[in-house]
């Protein structure tokens, strides 16, 4: 089935999108001892012309040969609904798969597995309604431990200063733990880790340095992470003296600029 899906699309469109087909075709369709990092190349120049289709059946092929990347663009394809229907218990099992892989840090599959260990996390913490994954935080703690002691993943760091400050998944409060996981994070530039740090530092009584890592983390958010920062940077400007506001943010294109020069 999956050498005539791909032998009835257009030549025009398979010429246009992929210019090395002949590593992976012959007249009589996908060749059966195509490797499967050419399947994926194939996948990759399929998704970049918007054919998503091809590409989720050549990711397909390729991950069942074990290519690691094909199956994190498949998790990724399913977990967004990408070119196929969203089906998040479908992209947790292509995670789990990942996961399962004998991937040492270091190795240029990392991000794929700490990426995987992320999403897992994710899944973990809140369920995945009508299937059989059930919400257990205790279990997203431990994706979200490995993938940010083992791959200094700062997603993950980022959570686990949430679980630590909240006392979940079955870890004890503890404002120091998150404190230093946030740091962590904000290191990297994750933008939640830097604004709740600040948020952090300013209920201790660090009152400009914690304004300035908010206003800087507002500047740098996602526009999903923005009205959650943007309305504890404004509580907290609400509270603080107009010099202590002006210094901060004087601070705080001070933090930007050194983290685009660490960023360059």
């Amino acid at each position: 089935m999956f050498g005539v899906a791909f032998a009835s699309a257009s030549a025009a469109g398979l010429s246009a999108a992929l210019a090395f087909d002949d590593k992976v075709f012959d007249e009589g369709g996908l060749k059966a001892e195509s490797s499967p990092w050419a399947v994926f190349q194939f996948g990759y120049s399929a998704y970049q012309s918007g054919h998503k289709d091809q590409a989720a059946e050549a990711y397909r092929f390729a991950a069942e040969k074990g290519q690691i990347g094909a199956t994190w663009k498949l998790a990724r394809m399913y977990a967004s609904g990408d070119g196929v229907a969203r089906d998040d218990y479908e992209a947790f099992k292509f995670f789990s798969e990942i996961v399962e892989q004998d991937v040492e840090p270091g190795s240029r599959d990392e991000s794929y597995v700490s990426d995987a260990l992320v999403a897992l996390g994710g899944y973990m913490k809140t369920g995945i309604k009508g299937t059989p994954v059930r919400a257990d935080p205790v279990a997203a703690q431990e994706y979200y431990m490995r993938a940010a002691a083992n791959y200094r993943n700062p997603s993950a760091q980022f959570e686990m200063g949430n679980m630590f400050l909240n006392g979940e998944g079955g870890v004890k409060a503890s404002v120091r733990q998150a404190g230093r996981w946030f740091q962590l994070a904000a290191e990297k530039g994750h933008a939640g880790a830097q604004a709740t740090l600040g948020n952090l530092l300013f209920e201790s009584g660090k009152v400009v340095r914690g304004l300035a890592m908010m206003t800087a983390a507002l500047e740098r958010a996602s526009p999903a992470d923005q009205p959650w920062i943007r309305g504890m940077q404004e509580e907290a400007f609400s509270l603080a003296g107009e010099a202590d506001r002006r210094t901060a943010i004087a601070l705080a294109q001070d933090i930007l600029v050194k983290g685009s020069a660490d960023s360059q």
